[in-house]
C-alpha cells in the first residue's frame, strides 16, 4: 500500500470523480493506493464469488467486490475504505436505498486479502477502523500463509488451511 503524493487534501467527491478511483482509498485527505497482486486478486475474486452465490441463493443481502467504497467512519467522515469483499444484510439496505456513490453504513462483513507488498500492521489498522465503525465480522486472508484471521468486536482467532471458515450469525449458512 502506498500513499500518493498530493499538494492539497483530496475529498471523497474528488476521489469519486477520478477515472482511476477504484485503485485508491482516502485516509486523512490523502490517496492510498491499493496494490493487489494477481494471486491476492484471484483469492479476493473467489471469495466474492462464493459469498455472492450463497447470499443470492438465500436472499441474505448484498455482496460487493473491491471497488465498493465505504464512508462510514465516525472518527473521520471523509475516510473512504474499500474492503476486498463486503457484505450488507438485506434488512439494512434495500435496492431502493442502494447509493450511487459511497455506502454510508458499515458493512456487516469486511474481507481483506493480504497483498504481496502490504504490511500486516496496515491491515490491522483497517480491521480496527472497521470494527469501530460497526462491522460485525472481519476476515483477513493471508494467501501465502494459507491462514484466515477472523475478527469480531471482542476478539479474534486464526484459522489454518484445514479449518472451516464460517459466516457465523453474520452470513448464516456460509462456510468454506
Amino acid at each position: 500500500m502506498s500513499i500518493a503524493e498530493s499538494r492539497t487534501a483530496v475529498t471523497p467527491d474528488d476521489l469519486l470523480a477520478m477515472p482511476d478511483s477504484v485503485s485508491f482509498e482516502l485516509v486523512n485527505g490523502q490517496l492510498v493506493e491499493r496494490e493487489m497482486g494477481y494471486h491476492s486478486s484471484r483469492v479476493g475474486g473467489e471469495m466474492y464469488f462464493l459469498l455472492r452465490r450463497h447470499c443470492g441463493d438465500h436472499g441474505l443481502g448484498w455482496v460487493a467486490p473491491a471497488d465498493a467504497g465505504f464512508r462510514c467512519f465516525p472518527d473521520d467522515p471523509d475516510k473512504v475504505r474499500k474492503p476486498d469483499v463486503s457484505f450488507i444484510r438485506a434488512d439494512r439496505m434495500s435496492t431502493a436505498d442502494e447509493p450511487q456513490g459511497y455506502v454510508t453504513i458499515a458493512p456487516d462483513l469486511a474481507v481483506e486479502v493480504i497483498s504481496p507488498h502490504e504490511l500486516f500492521g496496515d491491515v490491522l489498522v483497517k480491521v480496527n477502523e472497521y470494527l469501530s465503525a460497526g462491522v460485525r465480522l472481519v476476515w483477513v486472508i493471508e494467501p501465502n500463509a494459507q491462514v484466515v484471521h477472523v475478527y469480531r468486536e471482542h476478539g479474534g482467532t486464526i484459522l489454518q488451511r484445514d479449518d472451516q471458515l464460517s459466516g457465523e450469525d453474520v452470513v448464516p449458512g456460509f462456510s468454506v
